[in-house]
Order: C-alpha cells, then sequence, then structure tokens
C-alpha cells in the first residue's frame, strides 16, 4: 500500500490555477471598490478648485397660481387710427357694440382762384374693407358737421363728446357683399357741395394762418340701420406719398361759361389726417344665460373675457412674481421659461375652433400708469411670443413672457409692474371666452429659471 501525503508541487499549482481563474473577478471587485471608495458626489466634484458661484440650480414649476378678472375702460386713447368703423355688432355673451368716427375732410388744391362757379352734383366715394351683418336690410351713412377743430397732435378717446353745429345730410347704402372690399359710389345732396363752397375764399391750405381746417372742421360719421345691424371698416389713414386716395367727395359744377368743373374734398389725404374712433359697449343686451357676471368688480369668476373694439379685456395677477422679486436669495437667476397657457371656450356656435381670435396680446403695466406690450412680441419677436391658439392639443393660447420677467427682476427702478392685460385689438375680428381661477382647467404659469 502507498501511503497518501501531501505533494508540495502539486498544491501550489492547483493553487496557481485556482489563483488565476480567480483573478479576473478579483481585478474586477478591486475595482469597484477602489470607485466607491473614491467616488463623490457628482455635484461636488472640482469644487476646491471652484468658487461657490460657479454652482447653479435649475428650478422649476407648472403650479403657480394665476387669478383672473374681467375689466372695462369705455374711455381709450383712439387717435389716428390705422382703421375706422361704422355700424353694430351682436354677440349673444358681449351684448352690442356700436362704432362711429370723426375726420377732417382735406382739399386736394386750392380753388380760391375761381371767381365763379355752380354745384350740380356730388358723389361719396368710399373703400369699405370689410362688411358684417344683414347686408339684405336697409342701412343709412349719415355725416355731421362737427363745431370744434381737431389736430393730429392732439389726444382723443373713445367716449368723446362731439360737438356739433346742427348741419347734417344722410344717404341710404347700396347692397354691400360680406366678407369682401366694398367699392362704392353714393349720391349726396348738393346742399353738401353747396355749403362746403359757400366762402371761396376759405378753400385752402395753409401751416401759418387759419385755412380750410378752420372754416370746415371735419364730420362725425355714424351708420344708421333700420332692422338688423351692419358693421363696416374702411381707413382714413394718409396712404402716404405714393398712395392714391380711395375715401373722398367729388363735387361736380360748371363755370360761367358752362364748361365742366369737378373738386376733390379728401377723407384720406396723403398728409396726416386728425381722425378718431368711438366705441359704445352696451353689456346688457346679452342673452341672459350667456351675459358677462363680473365687469371691473375684481370677482374671480370661472371665466373671464377678451373683446374687440376696445370692450372688455382680462387682467391676469401673479402673486408670486412679487416674491420672487423681494427675495433676497433669487438675485441671480436667470429666466430659461416663462410661459402662460391660458385655456380658450368653444360653444359649436359662436366660438369655434374658426370662430376665435388668432392672436391675443399681453401688455404690462408701469408705475407711470401706461400701458406696454410685453418685450417678447416687440424685442424677441412675434414667432417667440405666439399668442396663437392651439386647437389640437392644449385648447388654449400659449404667451412666452421670458424676456418681459427677466426684465421684470432686473428693474432696480421698480418702474416695471407685475400687472398684466390681456387683450385684442380693435380690428379683432371676433372675441374670446376664457376659463380662469377655480374653472376646470385654469390659466397655468410655467417657468424655469436657472440659480447661480
Amino acid at each position: 500500500m502507498t501511503r497518501f501525503y501531501r505533494n508540495s508541487i502539486f498544491s501550489s499549482r492547483l493553487f496557481s490555477e485556482k489563483i488565476l481563474k480567480l483573478l479576473p473577478l478579483l481585478i474586477t471587485s478591486g475595482m469597484f471598490f477602489l470607485i466607491n471608495a473614491c467616488e463623490e458626489d457628482a455635484s461636488k466634484i472640482g469644487a476646491n478648485m471652484l468658487p461657490g458661484t460657479d454652482f447653479v440650480s435649475i428650478i422649476s414649476s407648472d403650479t403657480v397660481r394665476v387669478k383672473s378678472y374681467t375689466m372695462y375702460k369705455d374711455s381709450v386713447e383712439s387717435d389716428n387710427p390705422a382703421t375706422s368703423y361704422l355700424g353694430s355688432l351682436y354677440d349673444p355673451y358681449f351684448g352690442t357694440t356700436t362704432s362711429e368716427f370723426v375726420s377732417q375732410v382735406w382739399l386736394a388744391d386750392s380753388l380760391t382762384g375761381e371767381d365763379y362757379f355752380t354745384v350740380d352734383s356730388v358723389k361719396l366715394f368710399l373703400q369699405l374693407l370689410t362688411v358684417h351683418g344683414d347686408t339684405a336690410a336697409e342701412h343709412f351713412i349719415k355725416f355731421s358737421e362737427i363745431s370744434q377743430q381737431i389736430y393730429a397732435t392732439s389726444k382723443y378717446y373713445s367716449n368723446q363728446t362731439v360737438p356739433l353745429t346742427g348741419e347734417s345730410w344722410s344717404v341710404s347704402l347700396p347692397t354691400l357683399k360680406a366678407d369682401t372690399i366694398n367699392d362704392i359710389v353714393l349720391t349726396i345732396p348738393k346742399t353738401f357741395g353747396e355749403y362746403m363752397t359757400r366762402d371761396k375764399s376759405m378753400l385752402f391750405l395753409s401751416t401759418k394762418i387759419p385755412d380750410f381746417r378752420s372754416y370746415f372742421k371735419g364730420l362725425y360719421f355714424q351708420l344708421i340701420s333700420s332692422g338688423n345691424p351692419i358693421f363696416v371698416s374702411l381707413s382714413v389713414s394718409s396712404p402716404g406719398t405714393y398712395g392714391i386716395p380711395v375715401n373722398y367727395f367729388t363735387v361736380y359744377m360748371h363755370d360761367e361759361n358752362a364748361a365742366a368743373m369737378e373738386y376733390d374734398f379728401l377723407l384720406d389725404a396723403k398728409a396726416v389726417d386728425a381722425a378718431y374712433n368711438l366705441y359704445k359697449h352696451d353689456f346688457s343686451t346679452a342673452q341672459a344665460d350667456k351675459k358677462i357676471q363680473h365687469i371691473n368688480d375684481k370677482y374671480p369668476d370661472t371665466l373671464s373675457y377678451l373683446q374687440n373694439m376696445n370692450g372688455v379685456y382680462t387682467k391676469l395677477e401673479i402673486p408670486s412674481l412679487k416674491t420672487l422679486k423681494q427675495d433676497v436669495s433669487l438675485h441671480n437667476i436667470a429666466i430659461n421659461k416663462a410661459r402662460l397657457i391660458i385655456p380658450f371656450v368653444t360653444d359649436g356656435s359662436t366660438f369655434t375652433y374658426s370662430t376665435i381670435p388668432s392672436l391675443v396680446y399681453l401688455r404690462y403695466l408701469t408705475t407711470t400708469g401706461h400701458k406696454w406690450i410685453v418685450s417678447d412680441y416687440s424685442t424677441a419677436g412675434t414667432t417667440f411670443y405666439d399668442g396663437t391658439p392651439d386647437t389640437t392639443t392644449t385648447f388654449s393660447y400659449n404667451i412666452n413672457i421670458a424676456t418681459y420677467l427677466q426684465k421684470y427682476l432686473e428693474d432696480t427702478a421698480d418702474t416695471i409692474t407685475s400687472d398684466l392685460e390681456l387683450f385684442l385689438l380693435p380690428t379683432s375680428s371676433y372675441n374670446a371666452v376664457l376659463k380662469a381661477n377655480t374653472s376646470y382647467k385654469p390659466v397655468k404659469f410655467e417657468i424655469t429659471y436657472t440659480k447661480f
């Protein structure tokens, strides 16, 4: 029998083979150990080489509360308008809106050299840019002489009282075509031309002495409907140096030799024409179940409203903005994103995806009382600002205000306020109803900023 004993050479070889088999595992484990032993908080790597101001925190929130109120001011500046309006509009939510305008009348050139002429007839040429309402009903344009001279450099307001001389003329409109430009010619009573030319010595223009504009100060235009209303627009602003007037009176005359003459009195003169619009809003005529319940009382209703023709608008309050500005620990922040998401209402009839405003505007107030459109629209650009309706996913108006908010936070003089107002231009074709306050899916404010 052979006695068993431990062979040192065999044992060493066996041990070496085991070590070789385990070596990869041991190396890997060791590497993990070394990594874990040396690893620090990722945000602290290199901390001993960087000053504290190089660390940033990115903070985001979409739960900031926004308060909404429906507001109205019946007196707004309306002088030198690009577009003037005539007639009435009815909306079951907003009631009746009536628009009128006042304008100077200009001479095409001097008539003081004509000693004798006789007025034969008068025509009024108008280019109506838009026409809405009952075009089949009977409608009249009335224009009355104003008794106080107006100036292009003066301010005039939408509820301005218009002093009149008592002279007025009225003429029936022809049948109009809706939703298109209408170039129309109206036959005016001959007495209008006779009245305009009664003092031939004043038929001139001058910048040094009283001229035709002091003699005949202008006209107050109204549109009167015998049945359902109609609403039209036109422009009495200057067509520019190379533009051609399209709104004017032509007086047809003959001289002492029976030679035909004609002369134009311009509404849209190439010079700056003094004019202003008048707006009247009667909210009481709205349907009882759709009528606006709260205006100017700061009641946090579940709906807020936007109206064209300088009607109601929505005031937005974001209380946290003042807190953000007053927090000294947040003085060094950069606004990455700031967005208002404002859901709109559709009802399938008055308000549909195709009959809501295509663009809404946001302005801020200053401590001096001025109102300015937020910087994101005027500085960052209309594409960045957005302001258009999303009719596929959020069903809301999205408005970016990062540029405005950054300027608000950096305004050490505190002239920029956090008071915001959502409004429509007078030229908007449609009104809007918005969800607000405690309604389902109310206005949201999303903000992301970097703290340095």
